[in-house]
């Protein structure tokens, strides 16, 4: 899967202008507390997290993570938008919750 699928499913909106969208997606991390998602994401994974200041951008760009999730419709600061935008790296929403996101990936092959 890539992060060009993920736009392709009505679940999801961008939050971002700017994005990769040809980035091979290699698994999902779903974490709110940064200090233990930066010891356990992975290179390639998309992050699914109720976090949104800026201080995500730094861990999605040192971990080279693929894209943000923002789940349960939550508005993200325009800081970290246009963070996220410079560093390339996509933040989506969704109405879903967190497990819901996951849910969804997971049947989806991901």
């Amino acid at each position: 899967m890539k992060v060009e699928d993920l736009y392709q499913m009505s679940e999801f909106c961008s939050i971002t202008k700017k994005m990769k969208k040809d980035q091979e997606i290699t698994g999902g991390y779903c974490g709110d507390l940064l200090s233990w998602v930066m010891a356990h994401a992975k290179k390639g994974n998309i992050w699914i997290t109720v976090q949104t200041h800026i201080n995500i951008i730094a861990i999605a760009t040192l971990l080279e993570l693929t894209c943000i999730i923002i789940p349960e419709n939550i508005s993200v600061e325009k800081e970290t938008i246009q963070k996220a935008e410079q560093e390339q790296i996509p933040i989506l929403g969704s109405n879903l919750t967190s497990f819901e996101i996951a849910n969804l990936l997971g049947k989806r092959g991901l």
